[in-house]
Formats: C-alpha cells, sequence, structure tokens
C-alpha cells in the first residue's frame, strides 16, 4: 500500500529534498508552508501536494491534518522541518523574535504531534523531526534558535517514549550546515561585511568541518527517509548528527592545527 506522508517546510532545501526522495520511491507527499509559489513549484517538480499552511496554527494544523487523512485515507510518516532563524544573544533578541521562534521551532511540532499521532498509530507510522547541531553544541549569537532545537530533540523523545510502545517511532536529525536558502541568507549576512561572496562564505564557515563543506539537502533527506523506512524499523528515540563531523573536533586543541581567519 501507498505510504501517506506530511512534509513541513516542503517548499525549499531538506524538505524539497524529502518530498522528491519519497516521491521517487513510491510515497504520497503532501508538503506545506507558508509560501504558495514554492510549494507549487516543488509540486511541480516532485509530483507532491502543496498545501499552504502556518504550522504555528492549531486550527491550521488540525485541519491539514484531518484534509490529508480525508483525501487519503492514511497518514504513515511527518516530517516536521518547518523552521526560521531570529540571530541574537539574549540582550540582543526581542520578545517576539523569541516567540516566533518557539512557535515555528518547537510549538508547531507538538501542534502536528497532537494532530497526527493517532493516524500514525493506526498505520505504526514515523515521525522524524529535523533539529540542528546547535541543538548539541552551543552556537555563537543563536540563543532562540538553539534552545528551539534543543528542546525540539527532547520533545521528539518524549513521543518515542510515550508512543514506541503503541508502534510509533520519532527520531530526530540533526544537520550541519546544509546549502539551503536559508544558509545561503546567511553566509550573505556573513560575507558582505568581509567583502566575500557566497562561496568562499561557505568556505569560511565549514573551515573546521572534518569534511571541509556543506551538505546538499539530498543528504540530509537519505538520512530522514532511511529514518522513516523499514530499515530502521528497530531505531526509536535517535539524535543522528548529519553534519559531516562538525561536532567531533575538539576545540582545546584547533590551534595546534589550525589558522582560523578570513582569507
Amino acid at each position: 500500500m501507498q505510504r501517506v506522508l506530511i512534509v513541513t517546510g516542503g517548499g525549499s532545501g531538506i524538505g524539497a529534498a524529502v518530498a522528491a526522495g519519497a516521491a521517487a520511491r513510491g510515497d504520497r507527499v503532501v508538503i506545506c508552508g507558508r509560501r504558495k509559489e514554492a510549494l507549487e513549484r516543488v509540486a511541480a517538480e516532485t509530483g507532491a501536494e502543496p498545501r499552504v499552511c502556518d504550522v504555528s496554527s492549531p486550527e491550521a494544523v488540525t485541519g491539514l491534518v484531518d484534509d490529508v487523512v480525508a483525501a487519503h485515507g492514511r497518514l504513515d510518516g511527518l516530517v516536521a522541518n518547518a523552521g526560521i532563524v531570529r540571530n541574537g544573544g539574549v540582550l540582543d533578541l526581542s520578545p517576539e523574535d523569541w516567540d516566533a521562534t518557539m512557535r515555528t521551532n518547537l510549538t508547531s511540532v507538538f501542534l502536528l504531534a497532537k494532530a497526527a499521532l493517532p493516524h500514525l498509530i493506526e498505520t505504526n507510522g514515523s515521525l522524524v523531526a529535523v533539529s540542528s547541531v546547535a541543538s548539541l553544541r552551543v552556537p555563537l549569537g543563536c540563543a532562540a534558535y538553539a534552545t528551539s532545537k534543543a528542546a525540539l530533540t527532547m520533545l521528539t523523545q518524549t513521543i518515542a517514549v510515550d508512543y514506541g510502545p503503541r508502534g510509533v517511532r520519532a527520531n530526530v536529525v540533526c544537520p550541519g550546515w546544509v546549502r539551503t536558502e536559508m544558509s545561503d541568507e546567511e553566509m550573505a549576512h556573513f560575507g558582505e561585511p568581509h567583502g566575500i561572496g557566497r562561496e568562499e562564505a561557505y568556505d569560511e564557515v565549514t573551515r573546521l568541518v572534518p569534511q571541509r563543506r556543506a551538505a546538499a539537502p539530498e543528504e540530509i533527506s537519505s538520512a530522514i527517509l532511511w529514518l522513516l523506512g523499514q530499515e530502521a524499523s528497530y531505531v526509536n528515540g535517535a539524535v543522528l548528527s548529519v553534519d559531516g563531523g562538525t561536532v567531533l573536533p575538539d576545540p582545546g586543541t584547533i590551534p595546534f592545527d589550525f589558522q582560523v581567519r578570513l582569507r
């Protein structure tokens, strides 16, 4: 039987790559997000069904899940990929920045899980949350984002424990730098003051990554699709770093091997 998946943040980047990979293996994929044109473009390329949805709205999320199940009769997987970044430490962030980050990166997944879990229980389905290496190591100037992603990881693991006995698996993927629209914007923000372009900026931010590059979205989607599938049938509550080894180097020994400077 054809599996039915919902992918949030499906209009670009990792979400679009998940939609393409899942559709290619025969799944029925519903992508959602706020940008209608972006969703329709991905839908035309992948065969996914586009749905405009604000995942921070309880009513919108309930409507999304109900509509998908009504249309297709089942729900087998949920990929919680929607996310935003509001840069700044605690003194830099406004309450509005904090609230927007928590609503989009964390509360949305609570709402999606609450709506989807009854259906995932029926199908022995799976949830994959897209977190970040920022949930594992503290980034500079990203207090709201890092906190939201760390909390997302714990939320997902509570689902794994609470609903594993009822047949649901819930896992987390933690990407490092990935070449997405959001990362491209961050490269511009980083590079412009130093007079460097996007490619040079990516080179700089991945200089200490053991693989010395950012990931392609497809490299992250491959891990997500594996966790959704039967190949990972006994993987539950895992936190999988897909980061080229970003979290591995010991900061205390870096000065012995690297000179970190803008070229």
